[in-house]
């Protein structure tokens, strides 16, 4: 079927006038006058004109589109991203392209190849937890497309980035167990590939060092999701008569935690103290409300744009990749 699509030549026909009349009406030239600009402007409106985007932007050389790559959009920290990213960017006349890779590799790659397919000017990434290899991302940057890592950022590659210090994150919320009398913390943490898992475990680790307290490796759990949760069920129930803190990688992890020891008798946080990480709208629901490390998502995501449209905006500029690091807080509730 034959596109019923208006077109700039259609509206010249009808009106009875040049096809750069109606062009330059509808950018406001000053060399046409406002009789025909609202001729123009009150034909293109009534028969609901559109402009070509892919016409524009093979003139322009610039789509104004940027893509976006994250995990799960069900997570609240990347829906807070989104909103910071996408705020900035239609502020700045960008449209925003969002993609899922439901944290798998494979998925990832065809994301990227999707964005880069439509032209996009620009791609923000934040990995998925299968990533082991980037070759897709070096190949991306090599051919010249600018990319902006953040939260789960790719330490092989040099890019821009934008990351919570996450080694901080865990050092702070190990510590606060530590100066509330525990002694015996156990980590439910991320999976080891990924920066933000080694660095919160990390900082971990060293918090109970300095306190003087022995790190043991069967006390560090791989488990940072709800259905790992459930899956490790009852190692941790035959762990929890045996500890007093519990730092968990994420929130909703750390909420799956406290439901399954309030169901087995466990009192949080009189028993148990728990600490999670990102301050979601869920870490005030749960009760007692969660302990946890705030993340600044929004915050990210608008730094994000900003660090993309300083390259976009300076395509022959020589500049230096920069690596933006926000510092983590930690929110006092009732869970520790």
């Amino acid at each position: 079927m034959k596109s019923t699509q208006l077109t700039i030549k259609d509206i010249a026909k009808s009106l009875n006038v040049s096809i750069s009349t109606v062009s330059r009406a509808l950018k406001d030239h000053p060399d046409i006058s406002q009789e025909t600009k609202d001729l123009v402007r009150n034909y293109a409106e009534k028969f609901n004109y559109r402009p070509n985007v892919l016409a524009l932007s093979l003139r322009r050389q610039r789509s104004y589109s940027i893509g976006l790559i994250i995990p799960a959009i069900v997570h609240h920290f990347f829906s807070s991203v989104i909103s910071g990213i996408e705020e900035l960017a239609h502020k700045e006349g960008y449209n925003l392209i969002i993609c899922q890779s439901n944290e798998n590799q494979y998925r990832e790659m065809i994301n990227l190849q999707t964005l880069i397919d439509h032209r996009v000017d620009g791609i923000l990434v934040s990995l998925s937890k299968t990533t082991q290899t980037f070759e897709h991302f070096s190949e991306a940057l090599n051919s010249g497309m600018p990319l902006v890592f953040f939260d789960r950022v790719c330490e092989q590659l040099e890019a821009d980035k934008v990351i919570t210090d996450d080694y901080e994150g865990g050092r702070i919320a190990t510590e606060y167990l530590i100066n509330k009398g525990c002694k015996n913390i156990i980590h439910l943490a991320a999976p080891q590939n990924l920066v933000i898992g080694r660095e919160r475990r990390n900082g971990y680790c060293d918090a109970l060092r300095k306190a003087g307290i022995e790190v043991r490796e069967d006390r560090i759990l791989k488990c940072d999701t709800r259905e790992e949760v459930q899956t490790l069920r009852n190692h941790i129930l035959n762990l929890a008569p045996d500890i007093d803190g519990i730092f968990v990688v994420n929130d909703s992890t750390a909420i799956a935690v406290i439901q399954v020891l309030q169901q087995n008798g466990f009192r949080i946080p009189e028993d148990i103290s728990v600490i999670g990480y990102g301050d979601g709208p869920n870490a005030s629901i749960i009760k007692p409300e969660l302990t946890t490390v705030v993340q600044k998502g929004y915050e990210m995501g608008r730094e994000s744009v900003k660090l993309l449209l300083q390259r976009l905006n300076n395509p022959a500029a020589d500049i230096n990749y920069q690596t933006k690091v926000f510092k983590p807080t930690l929110k006092i509730r009732q869970s520790a």
